[in-house]
Order: C-alpha cells, then sequence, then structure tokens
C-alpha cells in the first residue's frame, strides 16, 4: 500500500504567533492550531455521540496547548447558532457550485477558558437547508445528494489548510467519522505543503458508501479509485478515504481499536487496519462535567451525589410519575437511552422483557430507529402497563432525568465502540448492564464476589450476545438490587469514577505530536 504525494507547490505562509488573538498563549508560548472538523456539534446539532465528543473536544484541547477551531456544515441548527458570522472567503466545488465560509463564534459551545469556540461554517443553503435529519428525508432515506454534501466538508477543510482564512490556518486538520472522511483525500490531493490529518473513527459500521459514477463529483483524481485508496468492493467509501489517507487514526476505545482489526468487527476494513495498525490508537471518549454531574444538573428534579444521594429517590419518583409507570420506590428501574437498532442489543431486550417484569423490576425506553424495533416496544408497554414505558424520539432533558431516576442502564451491544450512556450512567448511581465489547469493557466493572470484595466492581458485564447470557446478566441485576448494602457499595464505586477530559486530551496532544514531529518542540 503506497500512499499518494501530493502535488508540489507553494503553500501560503502561516500567519505569525499573535496575529489573532486566539493565538496568543500566557508566558508567550505557541499553541498548535488545529482544524476539527464535524457534522454535528453538542448543543446545537446532535444525532449521538459524535455530537457530545465534537462539543467537548475544543475546551479539553485548549488545557493541552492547542488552539482549535470548527467546521461545520451549514445545517439549520448551527446556521441559527453561529453569532457574528461573516464571509471570509468561497470557492468552487468540484462539480460547479460555489459556497461560502462563515467565520463567527458558537456562544454554546465553550472553548479555551470558557469563551466561545471558533467556528467555520460552509454557507450552502441548496446542499444544507433542509429540515429535519441532517442526513435523511423524512421518510429515512439517504439524501442522494450526501456525497456532494459532504465532499463540500472536506474540500473547505482543504482550502483552509491552505490559507483560505488569511488570520487563520491550522498546523493540522482532525476529521470526525465518515462525513469528515474526504477530508484527508483532499489534503493529500490538492496543491500545497503537506499538512497532517489526523482522524476518528466513531463508529466503523457507518462508513459513506456511494457509487462509484459519484467520482465525478469528488474532485479527486482517478488514481485515488483503487484499492489503495477509496475503492471499496466497487463502491466509494468515504471512511476508507480517511482510514488510508490520514496520517495518524484515532478511534473512540481501546478494545475497539483492537476489535475493528478483526474480521468480526473490521466490515470488510480490517485488513487495511491491520496495516495501518502503527498509525492507529484507541482514545477512550470522556465525559463533559460540566453537562453530565447530577450535583449541579439543570434538568433534573432534584439534586445529589455519592455522599448525599437523597435527591436520586426524588429523581425517580418523578420519572415513574412522568412515565405512567407504576409508582414504587422498591422496584428496580432499567432504562435504555439509545437509537433503536439491532446493533444496540435491543432484540436481546425484548427477548427478556418478561424475565425483567416477572422479576419485580420495570423498563423505560427512550429512542427511535428501527421501525420494527419501535413497534416492539410499543406493543411491550401495552402488554405490560405500569412496568414497560416507551417515549419515540430523542429529548435531551428527558435523557438527563432517565439517568438521574433509573436504577439500571441497559447497554447490551452487540458492537460498541466506545457508548456514553454507560458513562452517564456510573455517574448518576445507575449501574450499567453492559456487554463485555469495545468501550463498554473498558468502562464498567462487572460485579462478581472478588470484585465485590476488593470495591472495583461497578455494574453487571456479560460476555456472549445471547438471549440466555442476557436473561442471566438481567437476573443478576435484580439479585444484586434485592442485597441493599452491596448494591450501594457498587453504585458509589461507579459514581466516583473520573471520566474528565483531561486525561484525553493528554492523548490527543501525543497523537498531534507523532503527525507534527518538527512543531513538537514549540507545545507547551
Amino acid at each position: 500500500m503506497t500512499e499518494p504525494s501530493p502535488q508540489a507547490a507553494a503553500s501560503p505562509a502561516l500567519p505569525p504567533e499573535g496575529a489573532h488573538p486566539a493565538l496568543g498563549r500566557p508566558g508567550g508560548g505557541v499553541a498548535l492550531r488545529v482544524l476539527q472538523v464535524s457534522a454535528e456539534i453538542f448543543p446545537l446539532l446532535k444525532t449521538g455521540g459524535l455530537a457530545d465528543i465534537a462539543g467537548a473536544l475544543p475546551a479539553a484541547l485548549a488545557t493541552a496547548g492547542c488552539d482549535t477551531r470548527v467546521l461545520l456544515p451549514g445545517f439549520p441548527a448551527i446556521r441559527a447558532g453561529l453569532a457574528s458570522g461573516e464571509t471570509i472567503g468561497q470557492f468552487a466545488l468540484p462539480w460547479g457550485e460555489t459556497v461560502g465560509v462563515l467565520f463567527g463564534t458558537l456562544p454554546a459551545v465553550p472553548g479555551a477558558e470558557g469563551r466561545p469556540v471558533h467556528a467555520y461554517v460552509l454557507d450552502a443553503p441548496s446542499l444544507y437547508n433542509r429540515p429535519g435529519n441532517p442526513y435523511e428525508d423524512a421518510q429515512r432515506r439517504p439524501y442522494a445528494d450526501n456525497h456532494r454534501r459532504f465532499a463540500a466538508l472536506g474540500w473547505a477543510a482543504a482550502r483552509l489548510a491552505r490559507g483560505l482564512d488569511a488570520a487563520w490556518a491550522p498546523h493540522l486538520v482532525h476529521g470526525h467519522d465518515w462525513h469528515a472522511g474526504l477530508t484527508a483525500a483532499c489534503l493529500k490531493f490538492s496543491a500545497g505543503k503537506p499538512v497532517p490529518c489526523i482522524y476518528t473513527v466513531h463508529n466503523l459500521a457507518y462508513q459513506g458508501i456511494f457509487p462509484a459514477d459519484v467520482m465525478g463529483d469528488l474532485g479527486l483524481p482517478s488514481a485515488a479509485f483503487q484499492v489503495d485508496g477509496l475503492e471499496f468492493h466497487g463502491q466509494v467509501s468515504f471512511m476508507k478515504a480517511g482510514l488510508f489517507y490520514a496520517d495518524k487514526i484515532t478511534t473512540v476505545s481501546p478494545s475497539y481499536a483492537r476489535e475493528i482489526q478483526t474480521p468480526e468487527q473490521g466490515f470488510g476494513l480490517d485488513g487495511l487496519l491491520r496495516t495501518r495498525r502503527n498509525d492507529l490508537s484507541g482514545i477512550l471518549n470522556a465525559v463533559d462535567a460540566a453537562v453530565w454531574n447530577p450535583a449541579t444538573d439543570a434538568h433534573i428534579p432534584r439534586h445529589y451525589s455519592a455522599e448525599s444521594l437523597a435527591g436520586k429517590s426524588r429523581c425517580k419518583a418523578a420519572l415513574q410519575e412522568e412515565t405512567g409507570l407504576t409508582l414504587s420506590k422498591d422496584t428496580p428501574l432499567f432504562t435504555v437511552v439509545s437509537r433503536l437498532t439491532e446493533q444496540k442489543g435491543l432484540n436481546l431486550v425484548l427477548a427478556a422483557i418478561d424475565t425483567l417484569v416477572e422479576g419485580g423490576g420495570q423498563l423505560l425506553v427512550l429512542g427511535s430507529g428501527d421501525h420494527e424495533l419501535e413497534t416492539a416496544f410499543s406493543h411491550a408497554a401495552q402488554r405490560h402497563a405500569g412496568s414497560v414505558a416507551l417515549r419515540v424520539g430523542y429529548d435531551e432533558a428527558f435523557a438527563h432525568r432517565i439517568f438521574s431516576g433509573s436504577d439500571i442502564t441497559l447497554v447490551p451491544s452487540r458492537f460498541e465502540p466506545c457508548g456514553l450512556t454507560q458513562m452517564y450512567g456510573l455517574l448518576y448511581g445507575s449501574l450499567p448492564l453492559v456487554r463485555a465489547v469495545g468501550g463498554l469493557a473498558d468502562t464498567v466493572v462487572d460485579a462478581d464476589l472478588a470484585t465485590l470484595d476488593d470495591g472495583t466492581a461497578t455494574g453487571i458485564v456479560f460476555a456472549n450476545f445471547s438471549e440466555a447470557d442476557y436473561r442471566h446478566a438481567v437476573r443478576r441485576a435484580l439479585a444484586l438490587y434485592r442485597q441493599p448494602r452491596a448494591w450501594s457499595r457498587v453504585r458509589q464505586t461507579g459514581m466516583h469514577q473520573d471520566f474528565s477530559w483531561t486525561q484525553a486530551a493528554r492523548q490527543y496532544r501525543v497523537v498531534y505530536q507523532a503527525a507534527l514531529p518538527n512543531f513538537s518542540h514549540a507545545l507547551p
């Protein structure tokens, strides 16, 4: 496998440090300028965990000596969240359309020292000004021009790396998931001094695959459409473009970094990932404590902490009342906050509802996705009125109330790159019941005799993706709940876990340094 060489040409010089107020550092140090490219950012636009990470990373990286700006598509929610937006440039896309690039701040997204993060937003209403889901129409069909919509994002990143903004240019570009996958290819095949690209895989199952005939729209040379490139079984894969052309690759947990190199979880890309294993790192996602903290959370009815848990009982009662579940402080409340997909193990949850209810538990599900799963959970709620409840859709504030009021958070995934819900559950005193896979295995310690004895247990973990193993895990959770002293110890241990961004930010800095060896000495 060979790496293509960029076309030789002069690159615009980076502006001197201090040319923009965001660049200065106390003591005269040099900030590493990072352009983060993603399709979503919390709290403006969120369909999954990607948005949470994209929203928290700029502030986290600031503590590691990075001046981070974000590049986003001009979806309506993002445009509405952009303040003081001014056009800093425009460029022609390969299919002839001209788009503008706006620069401003996102007041809802904190950056360095709590100041709003600086953002570039693509001004292209014909591509992004559509109602509803950013990727699908009202019938949940992917938009036919998604390849153009996210190729535009890649080319915008390349233009900014080459000096489209005269006041600021990044030292490296950090793209997230398939939506930003073409960024690395655009950087490799555009003229100018090489600008390194870091590519983070959040979920390898979603690859951005398109028919081969879209190549004419992408603006890449025909040589890019080959096995050593973005060709994937005769089609175009944006995910593969990122994996092949990026200088360094990260994913969102150490276990997932190993798992995606196997045929079982590599989704056809395991061979490429094994080839690039020396460039691949697993960095565990973190949790923004300013957003997810039961002691300060504005979305929950009562605050509480590991040292003072009285408020959690009130949260549970309020949640049961809100969802029509029978009011009972002694009934263990199991909850699901998830996309309703087979990947999340929700077929197992459905298969074991009778075990859960007959064992004295309640189940509350929040999510949307597969129509058959939505229907099946709806029927279960009708069949077990007062014990099972369903809320279709996603409501951020309601999700907070669920974690605060629940006793067990269910994440029995077939595969799970990292998972954030089990971390939220731990911090809110809702013991995770998870399968030992990906980031779930990295964050939850099973409650067995040894871990109960040494005080390290934080949840219930099962190994095999089978109804029998899941049912047994549910019975174990019910049994543990009936042992108040043991349950309390496990909950206390979980609530004291540290999922802060400090360590993750340091690990990203190490990856950045490896991609920019000549810049490493200048980092603070």
